[in-house]
């Protein structure tokens, strides 16, 4: 899987940090409050380092970070907006490789924005393996399929049917679960005896976003178009129409994503 572009990772670290659910950090915290020996997390897929950036405030101070990414250009920046900081250590790993995700002494897994893009065999082959270890997890911002505009379109329905049907096409990790991604994680931790907490996290981003809201239409263009259910004509006025609203006073476009944590019963 190839790395995220660092310009849309800082566009949309403001959004991301206002819908994480408060509620599931602080229940995070305790846990790791209440555990004896090592609190070193693991964060996967980190960027340049937003989940780092979100939790960090909110946890014990004993915690100590693993960042990993495949992405060298990333790790770079993150380590760069990091700073020095002898309670955080970068590593370079592919996610494909599972079986070397370097989990001894891990409390718990962190990842963001990540497991829409993996496929039903990661998630399954991933629980498993922290599950062995006995690690804690927590997934926020997975993306649920939503979106809602206080604008409507009479294109927004299929618009969004056909980008969520790309969502579920292989982003390097097998055919992409997309919005399915949270209730198959949810699944198969309960099935691994795991404690499992959802609680809604949904972008809402207005007038004032703008930028944020430019690119992420730019992102809807080729995937739709792709899937060809719509005339290249039609998903070009549809995408005039959501960038001319992006500025009218009161517009609002809701992103819906998911936030899990799940604690090992055990």
């Amino acid at each position: 899987m190839s790395g995220f572009d660092a310009a849309w990772l800082a566009l949309r670290e403001t959004a991301d940090a206002r819908a994480r659910n408060r509620a599931l950090v602080a229940s995070l915290a305790t846990h790791l409050a209440d555990r004896s020996g090592p609190l070193r997390l693991l964060d996967i897929g980190c960027g340049t380092g937003s989940t780092w950036r979100a939790l960090s405030p909110a946890l014990p101070d004993a915690v100590r970070w693993n960042l990993l990414d495949n992405d060298p250009l990333l790790l770079a920046e993150a380590r760069r907006r990091i700073g020095p900081d002898n309670r955080t250590h970068f590593l370079r790993h592919d996610l494909t490789d599972l079986s070397g995700l370097p989990l001894k002494d891990v409390a718990a897994v962190t990842a963001s924005a990540l497991f829409d893009l993996c496929s039903q065999a990661f998630c399954r082959d991933f629980v498993d393996r922290i599950a062995e270890a006995g690690c804690g997890f927590y997934a926020a911002l997975t993306y649920d399929g939503r979106f809602v505009w206080s604008r409507p379109h009479p294109l927004d329905e299929a618009v969004v049917a056909d980008f969520n049907r790309h969502q579920r096409t292989d982003k390097g990790f097998g055919p992409a679960l997309g919005p399915d991604a949270t209730a198959c994680l949810a699944d198969h931790l309960e099935r691994n005896g795991y404690r499992v907490t959802l609680a809604a996290s949904p972008w809402r981003i207005g007038p004032d976003e703008t930028a944020l809201q430019a690119a992420m239409l730019d992102g809807f263009r080729d995937p739709v178009r792709e899937m060809a259910s719509l005339s290249d004509t039609a998903v070009d006025g549809w995408l005039a129409f959501r960038r001319e609203a992006i500025a009218t006073p009161g517009s609002l476009c809701e992103v819906g994503h998911t936030d899990l944590l799940a604690i090992p019963r055990r």
